[in-house]
């Protein structure tokens, strides 16, 4: 059971850095992080910091997670893909506000941990792949949103192709080394709006599966 001043802070804290959205932060109220933290960590889970997981990956900050999930503007009928599932808590927060969530990660090992905590949560609406997710997923597209949470130098071709007209997908763009912007691209009748959003830090999108150790 969370500590309800934890969890109070938790939100208070989302709100200041700009999630404001009535649907999202009732997703995060009810999504707690501890599950998806596991080890040293886990104390931490309520504090609006990134944290390390497995291979060499990390949880992102809670407010980046919502002013993402904020961005996509989520309909309750929407079909959404997520490049990266990492420890499952945003494809959990997603699972919230849509009809069906894909979610994809190269490691494995990932993809294995976050689906034990998807089942032990109830969430029968995400469906977990191994997978290259620079291509994203051809069979099951297109797609209403489609959220990225690794930064590539362009938005990927591919990922581009699998949304749909009206759709919108958010993700990191730019070189891991440097400054990386957080970019929000609309598909319209006419073509591809772009926004930058804001300045974000995020782990390299890397195409191919990765070995497991």
């Amino acid at each position: 059971m969370v500590d309800p001043e934890l969890k109070m802070q938790f939100l208070y804290a989302l709100r200041s850095r700009g999630v404001t959205n009535a649907a999202v932060l009732g997703a995060m109220e009810k999504i707690d992080r501890g599950p998806f933290i596991r080890g040293y960590f886990a104390e931490r889970a309520y504090e609006d910091t990134p944290l390390p997981i497995a291979c060499g990956q990390t949880i992102s900050q809670p407010s980046v997670v919502g002013l993402m999930t904020q961005a996509l503007d989520i309909s309750p009928r929407d079909t959404v893909l997520e490049v990266g599932t990492g420890s499952g808590y945003q494809a959990a927060i997603l699972s919230q506000l849509a009809r069906r969530v894909y979610t994809v990660d190269r490691h494995a090992r990932l993809v294995r941990e976050a689906r034990a905590v998807f089942d032990d949560l109830g969430l029968t609406n995400i469906t977990a792949f191994t997978a290259d997710g620079s291509f994203g997923l051809p069979d099951q597209a297109p797609f209403d949103r489609i959220l990225v949470t690794a930064a590539a130098e362009d938005p990927p071709g591919p990922l581009l192709g699998q949304l749909k007209v009206g759709g919108i997908m958010v993700l990191p763009v730019g070189q891991s080394d440097a400054v990386q912007h957080l970019i929000r691209v609309r598909r319209t009748p006419e073509g591809l709006d772009y926004d930058e959003l804001r300045a974000v830090r995020f782990v390299p999108l890397v195409e191919g599966l990765a070995r497991e150790g």
